[in-house]
């Protein structure tokens, strides 16, 4: 795991700052980051290169019922790497989604009823009762980090991503490595998870990049002058 947690450049936190950074949280609120209320973790994959694949840990808040948006860090601690965004519908808003966007968005049966995706240190009854709902859900992601490639920046295209949709996806060793630092069994949890159901519709056919892989590019486009838009004033 050393190699996706690559040494981010730069001085050590002086303590000036961390008292400083002290002071300023006993002043401001963080009303966003306080409703954070669990932690998954499962894995992605490059939309266009499956053989490159992430450990993510995801910390959730619920919008609403239908609605959660997560931060994802490559491990849950203190020095963890924000390296990207989740956000997770219902299947009823994801059906309201223009087929190109639905495109974007991977099913979480196959990750929930597999036993990949899983709540660390939360036990199995209790973790199964929000899983259940999420096991009918659909998610979209997007990468900023690419930590598996060592960089010790944020560097290049925020990269779509997808989650696993079948057996014989997943690395062995990286499964093995998470079962082991989390206690987990994922066999044991599929197995545990055999009652819980999909999208009541089934898998949208243009969900999970409709079976094609996708690539964030850059493309130079004229830039729009703020002189284009008249202006009024009142």
């Amino acid at each position: 795991m050393e190699g996706t947690h690559p040494e981010i450049p730069g001085h050590p936190t002086h303590t000036s700052t961390a008292l400083l950074e002290k002071a300023t949280a006993t002043i401001q609120g963080f009303a966003p980051i306080n409703q954070i209320h669990n932690h998954l973790c499962a894995f992605h994959f490059y939309a266009h290169d499956m053989t490159r694949q992430v450990e993510a840990h995801h910390f959730c808040a619920h919008q609403n019922e239908e609605f959660r948006q997560c931060l994802i860090y490559d491990r849950p601690d203190d020095d963890g790497r924000l390296i990207g965004l989740e956000y997770i519908v219902s299947e009823t808003l994801f059906l309201t989604l223009p087929d190109e966007e639905k495109k974007l968005w991977h099913s979480h049966e196959f990750e929930v009823k597999s036993g990949v995706l899983f709540m660390p240190g939360v036990a199995g009854p209790i973790q199964r009762q929000d899983l259940e709902k999420v096991c009918k859900t659909y998610g979209k992601v997007i990468h900023f980090w690419q930590v598996d490639k060592g960089d010790t920046l944020p560097l290049g295209l925020p990269q779509v991503m997808m989650s696993l949709t079948r057996d014989g996806q997943l690395y062995d060793n990286l499964a093995h490595d998470v079962e082991s630092r989390y206690n987990v069994s994922f066999a044991k949890e599929r197995e545990n998870r055999a009652y819980m159901k999909g999208p009541d519709n089934g898998i949208h056919p243009m969900a999970n990049g409709g079976g094609q892989g996708l690539k964030t590019v850059l493309r130079e486009v004229d830039c729009k002058p703020v002189e284009s838009v008249p202006r009024i004033f009142v």
